[in-house]
């Protein structure tokens, strides 16, 4: 029997929700940044009343800064199911993927060859095919122009005994189709492939197990997530120890420094655990108390994926059947995650866009860092799509504010 999501106590969590200049305006640009829940927003403000100073020294205070950023660390590598040492905060997906790339210039060969795909944000793209200057081979997993979707049986053409680097998203920050995670991952391993995949698009849906994943590199980016404007990066430890220590020299004892080299944003960590408290409160009002990490992380997930899905179909429907909206990706909700985009045959997306926000909707147009993949669909991505994107504490009455201002404006 499905568990159904108690909204009231959801939006409790977020400020936002109380805030009066916010009142009436339906929240679709999650998929940008989602609001921030009330646990998080206490630990970063009792770090800085509290704990503002150099973390890990004599001073009590210190240590207490100390400990609550060992914690984020810990509780993190649990609910991800990963080791600790795995680990690693940055200041945004953008900047780790750049040092990721740097590092592994550092230890592939010329003519060693890395896969990439078109269907990426760019963050998990060009810095991958800025190697070529260096003389790997950079080869293009490319979508089907018309579904903007990965074939996996595509990569049979791509690999050779020379690849070395996979690099793809869990899924699209555009046409939100759910990729095969896994099985992609298992294609990779057995042919020594590391694979490096992008979930910040699906993160706020659910943070996944990445131990059942198998990817040896997985992305997210908590502010996406309800948490501070960090990114998270899950090196494991095989591939970690042959890329080596990108920090000072000094920093090689500490694991959880080797991929940060300007340092931790030490209140954010502190404060990034707040997320996992959130889900904790999650579990409890919910469900049974477990004593299992990962028993609480999977019931959580599963109760923010079907109160979305309820929540998605009817929108995919609305703009599927509409005679002057196009929508990219899958029309069947379960394939992909709460984000939709859509074009409208004689609007520009901007100017549909602000005829939503004075209806109330709180919504983007652009290309959203995924310019290759609307070029590869035949989309100006000067103008870009309209991207609408919800979460768990969205409510059926906000879809419904949303449906009718789409009605009204199309």
């Amino acid at each position: 029997m499905m568990t159904q999501l108690d909204l009231a106590f959801v939006r409790s969590q977020f400020p936002a929700f109380s805030e009066p200049s916010l009142q009436g305006q339906a929240f679709f640009e999650n998929a940008g940044g989602s609001y921030a829940c009330q646990p998080v927003i206490e630990r970063l403000t009792a770090y800085y009343r509290e704990t503002k100073l150099q973390p890990y020294h004599v001073h009590p205070a210190s240590q207490k800064a100390g400990n609550a950023m060992d914690a984020s660390y810990k509780r993190f590598a649990q609910y991800l199911n990963v080791d600790e040492a795995d680990i690693h905060f940055g200041p945004s997906t953008s900047q780790n993927t750049y040092v990721l790339a740097q590092a592994f210039a550092n230890i592939l060969q010329s003519g060693d060859e890395i896969i990439v795909t078109n269907q990426d944000h760019e963050a998990n793209s060009g810095v991958w095919r800025r190697l070529a200057d260096s003389g790997i081979v950079v080869k293009e997993w490319q979508v089907d122009p018309q579904t903007g979707l990965l074939s996996p049986s595509d990569l049979d053409l791509l690999i050779t005994p020379k690849t070395k680097l996979l690099a793809f998203p869990h899924c699209s920050n555009i046409v939100a189709h759910i990729n095969p995670v896994k099985k992609i991952c298992e294609k990779a391993r057995s042919q020594g492939i590391v694979t490096v995949v992008d979930g910040v698009s699906y993160a706020g849906h659910g943070i996944p197990d990445i131990g059942e994943l198998g990817t040896d590199i997985y992305l997210l980016s908590l502010y996406k997530v309800y948490g501070p404007h960090l990114g998270v990066m899950v090196i494991r430890n095989a591939v970690a120890e042959k890329l080596g220590n990108q920090s000072h020299y000094f920093n090689t004892a500490y694991r959880n420094k080797w991929f940060v080299p300007a340092g931790p944003d030490h209140a954010q960590i502190a404060a990034a655990q707040g997320v996992l408290d959130y889900f904790e409160q999650l579990h409890d009002h919910h469900f049974e108390p477990s004593e299992s990490v990962l028993e609480r992380a999977q019931r959580v997930r599963t109760l923010l994926h079907d109160a979305e899905i309820a929540l998605l179909q009817p929108l995919l429907d609305f703009v599927d059947q509409h005679p002057k909206l196009r929508l990219l990706g899958p029309v069947d909700a379960s394939q992909r995650a709460a984000t939709v985009s859509l074009m409208h045959t004689d609007m520009d997306s901007e100017v549909l866009a602000k005829r939503l926000v004075e209806k109330g909707i709180i919504c983007g147009a652009a290309n959203f860092y995924a310019v290759r993949l609307l070029e590869a669909m035949g989309i100006d991505a000067d103008k870009g799509v309209l991207r609408l994107s919800f979460v768990h504490y969205t409510t059926p009455d906000e879809m419904t504010q949303l449906i009718d201002a789409l009605s009204e404006v199309c």
